[in-house]
């Protein structure tokens, strides 16, 4: 009976997470009230602290289950680099809008979020593993190109380059001129895996 309970409290805050994240990116955060969850749930509010403490928790609880799930993804060793990378990067132009409103919360939540640092270390803790994974990756694809860009340039530029699109796909204003969505996304993978290329070519020069 208490491993069913467990199942349905599981079952229950996945559900939760889920319609939580969806009023988060159809409303913003001004829209997305914890009176707006539970009507969407159907569920009492009093159920929701079964399973968060506040808002800002539950925006933590969010961004770490959105990190919890890239981690697991570059744990799968039978992908290469290129499908590694793909995977990132569309993992945030498809929901350009979720990537740029998790890191706007973060960013706030990290100077007024109030009895979260805990959530903040469980954040940074998987943000460190993925980083291992993904510095051990690195390394060996620049050497299987003979790049000679060091790791830390071409992960910053991924980074860059991803952020930087993920704007550009949320911004009302450029939305209009983009053309296709999809040949933007490509494109932008294509230029991320021709960067140490690109480089040692220049370097050569």
């Amino acid at each position: 009976m208490k491993t069913d309970r467990q199942a349905q409290f599981r079952a229950r805050e996945q559900l939760i997470f889920q319609v939580a994240e969806q009023l988060l990116l159809e409303n913003g955060e001004a829209g997305m009230t914890l009176d707006a969850l539970a009507a969407e749930l159907d569920l009492a509010k009093g159920t929701l602290y079964k399973h968060f403490q506040s808002k800002d928790e539950l925006y933590m609880l969010l961004i770490i289950r959105n990190e919890q799930m890239l981690l697991e993804m570059l744990q799968d060793t039978n992908k290469n680099f290129a499908e590694h990378l793909a995977f990132f990067m569309l993992h945030h132009l498809h929901y350009s809008e979720r990537t740029v409103l998790f890191h706007s919360v973060e960013e706030k939540l990290s100077m007024t979020g109030t009895r979260i640092q805990q959530l903040f270390s469980q954040l940074y803790q998987i943000r460190r593993q993925r980083l291992r994974i993904i510095i051990e990756i690195t390394e060996d694809y620049l050497q299987s190109i003979q790049s000679q860009m060091s790791v830390r340039d071409y992960l910053a530029g991924i980074w860059s380059l991803t952020h930087g699109a993920a704007m550009l796909l949320n911004s009302s204003f450029y939305q209009r001129y983009l053309g296709s969505r999809d040949s933007l996304r490509v494109a932008y993978i294509e230029q991320a895996l021709a960067l140490p290329k690109l480089h040692t070519s220049q370097t050569q020069n």
